[in-house]
């Protein structure tokens, strides 16, 4: 049971290192990112929050995995 739970906290992590950065990416390039004069608008203030959120927690899961496998 306990490899299983290491192997999704991997394969979750993995999954939102990989699909978060490229959403940024994307979010940043719409015209709605900034204003008219370049100052970024809420909407890329908040996804910029969501997404440093979901790395946060990848970061924490990969963590977690690491210190499950040594126990």
């Amino acid at each position: 049971m306990t490899t299983l739970l290491i192997v999704l906290l991997l394969v979750g992590a993995a999954f939102n290192v990989l699909v978060w950065p490229s959403f940024f990416r994307r979010v940043s390039r719409d015209p709605r990112a900034r204003t008219e004069d370049g100052r970024p608008t809420r909407f890329l203030l908040v996804h910029a929050a969501l997404v440093g959120i979901a790395l946060l927690i990848a970061a924490a899961s990969a963590v977690a995995a690491f210190i499950a496998m040594g126990s």
